[in-house]
């Protein structure tokens, strides 16, 4: 990602080309995994965001195989969005500082203090749910 990206603090992760794969009602933000390609294969990623969604989301699927959904929004001062770290099973603040954390929400490094609260999330092969609190 480009210096002018970060410091603008313009995250690289798009949201869903298809905006009828996700709903939200009931704390339970729902995605349906055959309406979101871009969870199809380790590494990929997608934003959820806007009504009527409480918080911005990000959801990955990991490099790991598994699924993680994070508030997008780093623990640092500005709040930046966050992006998977191509290749790795590590998450990143768009911003200059760049501040890393493992899947499990533990900071490794960067400028921010706090580590990420990781979202509950359960799926059946088919869909996520993700608890949003």
């Amino acid at each position: 990602m480009g210096i002018l990206r970060r410091l603008l603090g313009i995250c690289a992760t798009q949201l869903p080309a298809n905006s009828a794969c996700w709903t939200y009602a009931d704390g339970k933000l729902e995605v349906i995994l055959d309406k979101a390609p871009e969870l199809s294969k380790k590494g990929g990623a997608v934003r959820l965001e806007g009504p009527p969604l409480p918080k911005r989301v990000l959801v990955v699927h990991g490099q790991d195989g598994a699924f993680h959904a994070f508030p997008n929004r780093c623990t640092h001062i500005g709040h930046r969005r966050i992006d998977p770290v191509p290749g790795e099973d590590k998450i990143r603040c768009c911003s200059v500082g760049k501040s890393t954390f493992e899947y499990s929400g533990r900071l490794i490094s960067g400028s921010a203090k706090e580590s990420l609260e990781p979202l509950a999330l359960e799926s059946d092969g088919t869909k996520l749910v993700i608890s949003i609190s």
